[in-house]
């Protein structure tokens, strides 16, 4: 009896608020409320990282410029272009017409979706923990092609591609995005 009690007793609860609050009409009412509120969160569930983003546009990096990279990926920049993304777009550095030199990309958002975008970046098995600049935290990956330097704090990532096989000189663009930015 007490079992039957018990688990009726929060169907009883919001029967008895509703019907304070004005009769029959308002049980339909707000049941599509709840249907949609449960709908919501199901939505605001990240799905995976967003695609990596590609260059649409030539321009100059906003917060990053030409000899920062120059001297730390040790290359000249002979262009730049931008990808669509707002408000910081990536940035494609280029040492010759073809060949990226190195990226940047700063994603804002949720926290779970920057851990995301870091862990594609830099997966945990084959990569070497990151933890600079201070409070960030990501890994650090040499690759076939170069290297890779991602972090992420709150809801930001930094993740930073290099033709370079040394990890520092990626690491070096980080701190300068990070610092550049305020973040």
């Amino acid at each position: 009896m007490n079992r039957v009690l018990l688990t009726a007793l929060p169907s009883l609860l919001v029967l008895g608020a509703l019907a304070a609050c004005g009769g029959a009409a308002e049980p339909t009412a707000a049941t599509p409320a709840s249907t949609s509120a449960a709908a919501a969160v199901t939505t605001t569930t990240p799905a995976g990282p967003p695609p990596a983003p590609e260059p649409t546009r030539d321009g100059q990096c906003p917060y990053l410029e030409n000899s920062v990279v120059q001297e730390a990926n040790g290359q000249i920049v002979r262009k730049v272009r931008l990808s669509a993304d707002q408000p910081d777009p990536a940035c494609f550095f280029y040492a010759d017409g073809t060949e990226v030199q190195l990226s940047v990309w700063v994603f804002h958002g949720d926290p779970a979706t920057a851990e995301a975008v870091v862990d594609r970046a830099t997966p945990v098995a084959d990569s070497n923990p990151a933890t600079e600049p201070a409070g960030w935290e990501g890994g650090s990956l040499s690759t076939g092609t170069g290297a890779v330097y991602a972090v992420a704090k709150g809801g930001d990532a930094v993740v930073v591609t290099s033709n370079q096989k040394q990890t520092i000189k990626a690491r070096q663009i980080v701190k300068a995005v990070v610092a550049n930015l305020g973040l």
